[in-house]
């Protein structure tokens, strides 16, 4: 997917009340080839791409009957499931709110409340096949801290995966640069037959996320 050359960038005028960065981020989605894409294929984000790609790569989707989409609004990454696995049951938790998906079940709650996961798996009727997680915590403008505060989603998304998930049942989450950290990266390989870092193409060059892929969970 590529902008032609007879596609001009297209400026943003710098509005009263809008920073700079402001400016410079509705210039880089206005320019966005994915945000472009998404749009025309109906997609709620650029970020179905990642998950559409990551399917490409490691197949994550193929035979999944029961999903959980942890992180969920806006729902790109639901409807890329509901679109390639309509019969599965796919249900997603998110602090936002979140526009109804058809086939999807969406909770609108903390995952980290300890109520989240009875409610989750209340839903899903049984283990899942896939535990997927495109969460991040707000960021403070301080790398190590951002990086503590995400990796600790991940950490609590991969144990949840680990308790819920049926043999063979994969996980997926995005984890930022550095890949996962060595302890998480451990437990996952103990879990799991295969653990893999890819970034695919969606993800923005200068962006720091990555994301982590365990497959094969050995129940």
């Amino acid at each position: 997917m590529s902008r032609s050359r007879g596609d001009p960038d297209k400026r943003v005028k710098t509005a009263r009340g809008r920073t700079a960065s402001s400016t410079r981020w509705l210039e880089r989605q206005l320019n966005d080839p994915y945000v472009r894409e998404a749009k025309a294929a109906g997609y709620r984000s650029r970020a179905a791409f990642k998950l559409i790609e990551l399917d490409e790569k490691f197949g994550i989707l193929r035979g999944s009957s029961r999903i959980v989409d942890l992180g969920i609004a806006p729902g790109g990454w639901a409807q890329v499931a509901r679109k390639k696995r309509p019969q599965a049951t796919i249900v997603g938790i998110d602090l936002l709110p979140t526009e109804a998906i058809e086939g999807v079940t969406i909770l609108e709650m903390d995952f980290m409340a300890d109520e989240a996961p009875d409610a989750i798996m209340g839903h899903l009727g049984g283990p899942p096949d896939l535990v997927m997680s495109d969460m991040a915590a707000n960021t403070v403008g301080h790398k190590q801290t951002d990086h503590l505060r995400t990796m600790g989603l991940v950490e609590t998304a991969a144990d949840f995966a680990i308790q819920t998930l049926a043999p063979g049942g994969q996980f997926l989450a995005k984890v930022l640069a550095g890949g996962t950290d060595a302890e998480l990266l451990t437990l996952l390989k103990k879990n799991f037959k295969t653990v893999k870092h890819a970034k695919p193409p969606a993800s923005r060059k200068g962006s720091s996320e990555w994301y982590v892929v365990a497959q094969g969970f050995k129940g």
